[in-house]
């Protein structure tokens, strides 16, 4: 790594309609495609990612999508969310540790319903 790299992180999340595998898939994969351009990163940038999801989730593993979309050398972990009461349901989380220059600026990506997690973020959006 070159002394002008640094370990940065970045987190993300999405929501899906309901408890289906298809559904899982295709909101990792555009999450992960959404915050790989937004950071101008590829898979080999990625040290490791963890995904969370709501107790409402079991269908399929966030990381199944993830590896098909070319992050099957990095590292990926599934958990699950706090089950907070009155918490958003439905609910895919990541948090992604990647190297970058020391300039670089973290773009986190809430996508869906999970906008209103971080409205704090405008770059987020």
């Amino acid at each position: 790594m070159p002394p002008s790299m640094r370990l940065h992180a970045l987190r993300g999340a999405t929501t899906v309609e309901r408890n289906d595998r298809e559904q899982i898939l295709a909101a990792t994969e555009e999450l992960m495609a959404e915050l790989l351009a937004r950071n101008e990163l590829v898979p080999d940038d990625v040290v490791s990612c963890i995904f969370t999801m709501t107790e409402d989730l079991d269908a399929e593993f966030p990381a199944v999508a993830a590896r098909a979309i070319g992050f099957d050398r990095v590292p990926l972990l599934c958990v699950r969310e706090i089950d907070v009461p009155g918490a958003m349901p439905r609910v895919i989380r990541v948090l992604v540790q990647y190297h970058a220059g020391e300039g670089h600026r973290a773009r986190h990506v809430y996508l869906r319903e999970a906008r209103a997690l971080r409205t704090d973020l405008e770059a987020a959006q």
